[in-house]
């Protein structure tokens, strides 16, 4: 049985915005019945700021993609086009408080629909994928799509793949082809997933710490009118302040899940982020 978040199953069992609207500014669909999952979002928007005004779903499948589609429809409510934009798959685990890492292909479901709700609203032509550029005929997954969430989420291996996209999770003919396109993209790209250092001592710790809030961390919040301050590190103890926006931001939590997961991938899994006034 699969571990899931009371944050979870309160979202499954009673998720939030269901429905359509029927006077939508725009519509993203994605998935398919067939394949196992697939969402229909519709928003609401206002056409001078173009700030996000409702937010509803409908959906079809498992109990994450249920509470996924009503997460990813609390976050966006509220936020202009741009700003939705900048949500990932991992926001959406993250205000779940995380989901089992078979089920993180919820979460990049959401995101797609998001993406595709606002290309319809922008008038750009949906995205139709080649019937020669699929490599995962259970899943109907194209080989676009497998690099791209490969290079979002830092994936580099067929299970991580399967976790996020289900590709290679059926027959596995796709298996080979999988592997081959994991190793062209980090050998194309070999600084997106910088390796980390088997051991540290614990100034290498805290410098590597230092050296991730101000290179990856920092700036993505500043560019919201936010700000994160590293106040101190105490074994695997971090403590930080968030500021600017971030001060008594309703998603302040997200924003502390999200750096605690940045610094887990990037510097030791037993770091606990902890904000303080």
């Amino acid at each position: 049985m699969w571990d899931y978040s009371d944050k979870v199953k309160e979202a499954f069992l009673h998720p939030k915005n269901v429905g359509e609207i029927a006077d939508a500014d725009a519509v993203g669909e994605v998935g398919s019945i067939i394949c196992g999952d697939a969402l229909k979002l519709f928003l609401k928007i206002d056409k001078k700021t173009d700030r996000i005004l409702d937010a509803r779903f409908q959906t079809f499948g498992c109990a994450s993609a249920i509470a996924s589609s009503s997460a990813l429809t609390e976050l966006v409510k509220g936020r202009t086009l741009d700003e939705a934009l900048k949500i990932s798959n991992h926001d959406i685990a993250q205000y779940l408080g995380g989901l089992p890492d078979q089920k993180m292909h919820c979460s990049v479901l959401g995101r797609e629909a998001l993406e595709a709700a606002i290309a319809n609203y922008r008038g750009k032509p949906p995205m139709r994928e080649e019937a020669e550029s699929v490599v995962c005929k259970c899943f109907d997954v194209s080989e676009e799509k497998l690099r791209k969430v490969a290079m979002e989420n830092h994936l580099t291996t067929v299970e991580e793949i399967t976790n996020f996209t289900k590709a290679g999770g059926g027959c596995g003919e796709c298996i080979p082809k999988i592997e081959a396109i994991l190793q062209d993209v980090w050998s194309l790209i070999p600084s997106e997933k910088p390796p980390r250092p088997k051991r540290m001592t614990n100034l290498q710790k805290i410098a590597l710490i230092e050296e991730i809030i101000e290179s990856e961390i920092r700036p993505g919040l500043q560019a919201d009118g936010g700000d994160v301050e590293l106040i101190d590190i105490e074994g695997s103890n971090v403590s930080i302040a968030l500021r600017g926006m971030c001060t008594g931001c309703l998603m302040a939590d997200v924003t502390i899940k999200g750096i605690q997961s940045k610094l887990r991938e990037l510097v030791s899994n037993d770091l606990v982020v902890e904000a303080i006034q």
